[in-house]
């Protein structure tokens, strides 16, 4: 089951629409398959798909259906995926997610998830923890390297997402994109939202919701930069969408970037966005006490700098 609460920036929306912009829900056509099933409550009443949200409205999604390379019921498996473990203590599991790992399962990544891995390190779901979210408060795309906070308890992760809500959280990542921006740092604050027409993609939109990002050029290599970002809010995509708008796309980037006439091999065949999240830093949800974790700069974009460096 997974029940949602309906925050005050986002009243006013569709149902279905709201649902759909849930990664782990899938496409909007599954949302309303599931709304037609009868799976899905709002107010503990069958919803529609065209209901209206209220600040506070309370949402339950019934499990999944069952897909054919998901375990019973739909339900994510345990799976022996290896973890970096940069901590853990009987609250937090801080890891370096690996790109190429989803985080959590949905229709067509039921299985080889972060979920998986974590399901079979607990030895199976821990109790109060959203089934195919146990512990997540926050996430990185599939092709994003890096630091990623996990709580084990239901406490811990609710003091864990208000620090996200609140803003207290500090985040840090790296990424190389095409030509250094002018100027060399800056702040670009543009709203963010649901593609109007391609519903998988964000886009930079007046109806969106507040997303703010700053960023330093750190170093140049001609028609390439490496770019320190700190981004203040959470958006789906925030980063690749708000540097794609300032026409600096991440390299590797096949969503947000656009095809370019590339000689260079080792940057034509870089097989995904080169972006990592390098460091994040919050308050322990037990004691309050400063965590700072960061994770190096995986083999790839270390390899990709250094090939930049020598050209």
């Amino acid at each position: 089951m997974i029940e949602l609460l309906v925050p005050a920036d986002e009243a006013g929306q569709r149902l279905d629409r709201f649902l759909a912009a849930r990664s782990e829900m899938g496409s909007r056509s599954r949302v309303q398959r599931l709304i037609a099933d009868a799976r899905v409550t709002l107010n503990g009443a069958p919803a529609k798909a065209g209901a209206i949200l209220r600040t506070g409205d309370r949402i339950a999604v019934g499990m999944q259906p069952p897909d054919e390379s998901s375990g019973p019921g739909g339900r994510a498996l345990a799976e022996d995926i290896p973890l970096d473990v940069l901590y853990e203590d009987e609250d937090l599991l801080v890891i370096h997610k690996p790109a190429g790992l989803v985080v959590h399962p949905a229709p067509g990544h039921w299985r080889g998830t972060l979920v998986s891995a974590l399901l079979h390190r607990w030895r199976g779901p821990r109790p109060g923890l959203d089934e195919l979210r146990p512990g997540i408060v926050h996430r990185l795309d599939r092709e994003t390297s890096g630091v990623l906070v996990i709580g084990k308890t239901p406490e811990v992760v609710a003091r864990l997402a208000a620090q996200f809500k609140s803003r207290e959280v500090e985040k840090e990542y790296l990424a190389v994109v095409w030509r250094a921006p002018r100027p060399r740092s800056g702040v670009i604050d543009k709203p963010v939202g649901r593609h109007p027409k391609r519903r998988q993609r964000m886009a930079i939109r007046r109806d969106g919701r507040a997303a703010v990002t700053s960023y330093e050029t750190i170093e140049e290599f001609g028609d390439l930069a490496v770019l320190r970002l700190r981004p203040e809010t959470g958006r789906t995509h925030q980063l690749r969408v708000h540097l794609a708008s300032i026409g600096h796309p991440i390299l590797g980037d096949k969503v947000y970037g656009r095809a370019r006439n590339v000689r260079d091999p080792r940057l034509r065949d870089f097989s995904r966005q080169a972006l990592h999240a390098a460091r994040l830093s919050f308050g322990h949800p037990a004691d309050g006490r400063r965590l700072s974790f960061e994770a190096p700069l995986p083999a790839d974009l270390e390899a990709l700098l250094e090939h930049l460096r020598a050209r």
